[in-house]
Order: structure tokens, then C-alpha cells, then sequence
């Protein structure tokens, strides 16, 4: 299947100047979806990982099926006041301000291998966070998984030495 068929292109979103890539219809189509999920699942079956991680929010909506489909737990990384319990934190600067991810101590095992996953890789500022997150917390970084990536904007340096996979390239 086509995936990048799927992908929307919206011009001056979120402002004049971006062509946003809407990932919407690929969610509408369940069969365009579970393609997505079972592509990413191909691509690290044969991988030791131990648990999968994502940022809120889209990130989310790929790691959910995925860890689930590898039968592997789910680590929710998220914003400030999201979580319940005790976590890490990590403060980090994008391209337009700051951010902040937080993960329960008891999170991730010591020395686990987390598989990385986000909707789009673009600078790599929200992805590279989460890979320090994980670390601080113990874990180990197996790779970083996207659906789609933009590539003109080199977040795939950003994120070396880990691994990085994406469906979708432009």
C-alpha cells in the first residue's frame, strides 16, 4: 500500500510559509493504519526491545498499536502535571521555545532497550528529548521510529548515534 497517498498537504499550517503534513486520512483508513503499524512491527520484530515509548500527544496514536502488537509494555512520556506518580523530567529548547517530558520513576526497567516512536520526525528537538528521557531514567535507546520524516530538515543527525526509521520520507 501507498502509504504517502494518505498524507495531506496543507499549506500555511500553522503559519504562512509551512506545508504541514496531515497524517488525518491515514488515521481515517483502518487499513491504511494497520498497514503503518504492521510496517514499523516488520521493521523491529527480529529486534530486542523491551518496551515502547512516545511522546504525547500523536506519538501516542502509532506507539499504542505497535507496542501492543509486539506485546510490549508502554511508556507514556509526557507534558508537566500529566502523570500521577513520582517522575524524571527533562527540559529542552525547540525552534520555538521551550518544552518539558516526564516519565514515572518506575517507568522503565534498568538497562531496557525502548523503542522511540512519533508521528513525524522533523528537527528531532521533541524525539531527541525523549531518547535523554529515556536514558535518564535507565533505559536504552533501540531506535526511533516515524511514520513520516521530513528529511530536508536533518532531525535524523539529530538523533544519531540511535537507529531511525521511517515509512515515509520527503
Amino acid at each position: 500500500m501507498n502509504l504517502s497517498g494518505f498524507i495531506r498537504d496543507i499549506p500555511d499550517f500553522p503559519k504562512p510559509g509551512i506545508l504541514f503534513k496531515d497524517i488525518t486520512p491515514l488515521l481515517a483508513d483502518p487499513a491504511a493504519f494497520q498497514d503503518a503499524i504492521h510496517l514499523l512491527h516488520a521493521h523491529y520484530q527480529d529486534m530486542a526491545i523491551d518496551a515502547v515509548a512516545a511522546a504525547e500527544a500523536r506519538g501516542f496514536l502509532f506507539a499504542a498499536p505497535l507496542a501492543l502488537l509486539m506485546r510490549k509494555p508502554l511508556i507514556p512520556l509526557r507534558k508537566p502535571g500529566k502523570l500521577p506518580f513520582r517522575t524524571y523530567s527533562l527540559k529542552y529548547d525547540l525552534e520555538y521555545g521551550s518544552a518539558e517530558l516526564h516519565v514515572h520513576i518506575d517507568g522503565i526497567a534498568p538497562g531496557a532497550r525502548v523503542l522511540m516512536v512519533d508521528d513525524l520526525l522533523a528537527t528531532g528537538g521533541t524525539m531527541h528529548a525523549g531518547c535523554q528521557l529515556v536514558e535518564k531514567a535507565g533505559g536504552v535507546v533501540a531506535g526511533c521510529a516515524f511514520l513520516v520524516e521530513l528529511a530536508f530538515l536533518k532531525g535524523r543527525e539529530r538523533l544519531g548515534p540511535h537507529e531511525v526509521f521511517s515509512l515515509i520520507r520527503y
